[in-house]
């Protein structure tokens, strides 16, 4: 269990919400995880009974369904589900697509999605990355032509998150390439429209309970009304996201940083060598030690962050150098709760193979760790 005695970012409030989202997790997800990683998908059922536990969407507004609360509750969720060892996509829907839908929905977008998304029973995933263009959203070549009052889609996009599930993607398509960036449009296609199919259940390394999928547009026509903010504003309208985007990647980071440093501890004390336990080995607990030093300068730093971000202060900068460190950390963590499990740790049947193989992704998605350095040295 996460030990939250000495967070600062966070209300009495905040922490009598995660003592409804452990209790949750604790009876949906936990006695179903091998199940989820084996069939590479997070059941319905569960998105619906975490829902219903006010666990999905919560700053959602109030005449929208939501709970009309702060991005701390979304942190909250974020936290718990990455401590449990799931690599459920929730947090894409609760701390991206949300956000995206809510700040540039039209008033008849957001009755249309928000309620569902905030139930459960609407799964959701946002389209940016193509073959072609990952971290470099302008290079993306997925078209929306306009044809009288609707659009026209081609191109492709994948490794999509919540891609299997999906009943609604926000496209990220160019509605005039001659425009270059100021040319990127944000379109809602929903499940089942015509011309749109979803690829194959990719195959990866680690995360195997997110479905991660190719999508496929062909000849895909929707309304013009499908437009989420205004054409032409797409590209700035991602870069308006990034900051809570890559806060939630730290987040999730830090969470599973910290239980393969758990983990890591709880064998190492029970785990027998040349009669004693491996932890009063002084290397064991040097080891340990360090770790523990790394993981409380991440939870301070943060809570910096997260409460940066609740007052509307933290900048693209600030947030990219956040996901890359806590990423960074992450992955040097785990790897070293894996190593001190010894040859257990190379065994599937031990959650720390699991945390280790998810953990590599991390510094990969929602930009490169390499484009985070880049980021921040234009702000210096």
């Amino acid at each position: 269990m996460l030990d939250t005695s000495r967070r600062t970012a966070y209300t009495p409030e905040h922490e009598m919400f995660r003592d409804t989202v452990r209790k949750v997790l604790a009876d949906v997800m936990v006695p179903h995880l091998e199940e989820h990683e084996r069939n590479g998908i997070v059941p319905r059922e569960a998105w619906k009974a975490v829902g219903a536990a006010g666990m999905l969407c919560p700053t959602v507004a109030e005449e929208n369904g939501g709970l009309g609360l702060d991005f701390g509750y979304c942190a909250v969720v974020n936290e718990e589900t990455c401590y449990i060892g799931s690599s459920a996509g929730f947090t894409l829907q609760n701390d991206i697509t949300a956000g995206y839908i809510e700040r540039l929905g039209t008033p008849e977008q957001k009755q249309r999605w928000l309620p569902g998304m905030v139930s459960g029973d609407v799964i959701t995933a946002i389209a940016m990355t193509e073959p072609g263009a990952g971290s470099d959203l302008q290079g993306i070549r997925t078209t929306a032509k306009k044809d009288g009052n609707d659009f026209i889609i081609n191109g492709s996009k994948t490794y999509i998150t919540n891609g299997q599930n999906c009943d609604m993607v926000i496209v990220v398509a160019k509605t005039d390439p001659s425009m270059g960036a100021k040319g990127t449009s944000l379109i809602l296609v929903e499940d089942g429209t015509p011309g749109f199919t979803k690829g194959r259940n990719l195959d990866k390394i680690g995360q195997h309970a997110a479905d991660t999928s190719e999508l496929f547009f062909e000849d895909v026509r929707v309304p013009q009304e499908n437009l989420l903010g205004g054409e032409g504003r797409g590209f700035i309208h991602l870069m308006e996201e990034l900051p809570q985007e890559r806060l939630s990647i730290a987040i999730s980071a830090q969470a599973c940083a910290q239980r393969a440093f758990d983990e890591a501890v709880s064998f190492t004390k029970d785990r027998k060598a040349f009669g004693q336990s491996v932890f009063e080995f002084q290397n064991t607990k040097f080891t340990l030690a360090d770790l523990a030093s790394q993981l409380q300068v991440g939870w301070a730093h943060l809570d910096w962050a997260l409460a940066r971000h609740l007052r509307g202060e933290l900048s693209t900068a600030e947030a990219s150098a956040a996901k890359q460190w806590h990423t960074d950390m992450q992955g040097r963590v785990c790897d070293v709760a894996l190593q001190l499990h010894g040859g257990a740790g190379y065994m599937n049947e031990y959650l720390v193979a699991r945390l280790w193989r998810d953990a590599r992704v991390t510094r990969i998605f929602g930009g490169t760790n390499e484009i985070m350095k880049e980021v921040v040295s234009r702000s210096l």
